[in-house]
């Protein structure tokens, strides 16, 4: 289909910089804010009527933003996009997705703490992108605003819940995406786009104002980007305690740049390359994994296969479904509050209307019984990293992202057969929300037919040092930066 409906122009130098180079060239004055805001602005104008990944543009405003003073941050100038979910930006549309939001026309009245982050460190918003309605699934097909298509084949999913922003960055229109991650939400998307995204650990990023613990703790801030660099440098940008957040994730001993390109040492690392909880295993996903523990070992890398025990207890997803329901629920409560009527098939969708059923039915009892069971569980799992007997645990879990490459749009959002295919697809990632570790995705595979298969790479808890120091080594030995998608600005 890409072929048949789109050939790329000519690329300009712009393009392909990441954020991080194209700072530099504000610095050096050899670029302005408003020439890399007017560049990222035609390349959505030219091809976002393929992708559907910018829902909001923004694009008055981010000029007069370039052309006004700007913050003398890190990454003063340089274009980016906002999720349209759990981030607030003022004056600006937010509807999470659903068809009510919409219809309501609502606009956001305040900032959330992470887009002052991001405006204090001279970013330059251009849009908000598109996601599946709250969040609650890992494609980006809602109702409301359609799918966003993937820029490495238009038939295929972005994945989600930040498949918008995925898409945006995959295509060149920025070099950094807003994302957040509840249950594979950063990680997902990345693999599915060729992009890095790194989920930060637990409370690495507030999520304040309007919230401080949702999903049981499991949500987190983040970006996807297309280089290691940048991954780290934007989360030195916007993480640290802000004023009401229940807690933080303890300092790093430096800045998270100064990991990129430093020696990771010989790591202890295991690979698990097949679902732990016994489901067959894709045989693309498990030749990602297969590949890089040859690669590892060729790095020095002491590689054996090896995964935490406790993966293998189903009981813990059981109970996360008690905890996202519960959520879901509120949410919709809230929604309806703020329409004043109780909510229709016309303003959220069934699976987010069922959720809230389920979610209404949990007495108070129950859902702490569910927290207590999980805590448990997440202790049992970090063991593994984090021995109590004092030995040597391992360094770092890499498994596969998803179960399988981008699926097919449709795949994951027909009624009749998503839920079954979403469990069996989602067998990797929400398991390190819950435990609130670090976990990266990184682009080292494609399948034949030319799709992104990401690999996850999980540490310690607060151990995003080491990650970073892994993830760049892996870009120095198999670089990515040169494979672009067909569909691009």
């Amino acid at each position: 289909m890409v072929g048949a409906v789109y050939a790329p122009p000519m690329t300009d130098d712009l393009v392909w910089l990441d954020a991080t180079a194209q700072a530099e060239l504000v610095r050096a004055g050899k670029v302005s804010a408003r020439e890399l805001v007017d560049a990222a602005i035609d390349r959505i104008e030219r091809v976002d009527g393929l992708l559907n990944a910018v829902i909001h543009p923004r694009f008055e405003r981010a000029r007069s933003e370039a052309d006004g003073p700007l913050p003398d941050g890190p990454f003063r100038g340089v274009p980016m996009v906002l999720k349209d979910l759990a981030l607030y930006s003022e004056g600006d549309p937010y509807h999470g997705g659903t068809r009510l939001l919409r219809s309501m026309g609502y606009t956001a009245d305040h900032d959330s703490y992470l887009t002052q982050k991001f405006r204090a460190a001279g970013f330059i918003a251009v849009g908000r992108t598109n996601v599946p309605e709250l969040g609650t699934t890992i494609t980006t097909e809602s109702l409301a605003w359609g799918p966003a298509h993937n820029p490495w084949d238009l038939d295929h999913s972005t994945g989600g819940s930040s498949g918008g922003s995925a898409a945006a960055v995959a295509a060149g229109y920025v070099a950094v995406g807003h994302a957040n991650d509840g249950g594979g939400s950063i990680r997902i998307p990345a693999a599915n786009c060729g992009l890095v995204g790194l989920k930060p650990s637990r409370a690495r990023v507030s999520d304040g104002p309007d919230s401080g613990n949702s999903w049981m703790g499991s949500t987190i801030q983040g970006v996807v980007t297309r280089s290691v660099r940048d991954s780290a440098a934007v989360l030195d940008a916007i993480a640290g305690y802000m004023p009401g957040d229940p807690y933080t994730a303890p300092p790093p001993s430096r800045p998270f740049a100064a990991e990129v390109g430093a020696g990771p040492g010989s790591l202890q690392i295991g690979l698990l390359d097949h679902p732990a909880s016994g489901r067959p295993g894709d045989p693309d996903a498990a030749a990602a994994v297969q590949a890089t523990g040859k690669l590892l070992e060729s790095l020095g890398h002491r590689v054996e296969v090896a995964h935490p025990p406790a993966m293998e207890d189903r009981l813990a997803a059981e109970q996360f479904v008690v905890i996202v329901a519960a959520a879901t629920a509120f949410d919709l409560d809230s929604l309806e509050e703020l329409a004043g009527r109780p909510l229709t098939d016309d303003d959220i969708e069934s699976t987010n209307l069922a959720l809230q059923h389920i979610g209404r039915k949990v007495a108070a009892p129950t859902y702490l019984a569910a927290e207590a069971l999980l805590q448990r569980w997440c202790r049992r799992m970090l063991e593994w990293w984090h021995p109590l007997d004092g030995s040597a645990g391992f360094d770092v879990l890499v498994t596969p992202v998803l179960n399988g490459p981008p699926p097919p749009l449709g795949y994951l959002s027909a009624r009749e057969t998503a839920g079954a295919r979403l469990i069996a697809m989602l067998q990797y990632t929400s398991q390190f929300n819950l435990t609130g570790q670090p976990a990266v995705s990184l682009p080292l595979h494609w399948t034949a037919g030319g799709l992104p298969v990401g690999v996850q790479f999980v540490g310690g808890f607060a151990a995003e040092d080491v990650l970073l120091r892994l993830a760049s080594q892996l870009e120095q030995a198999q670089p990515w930066a040169d494979l672009h998608p067909p569909v691009h600005g």
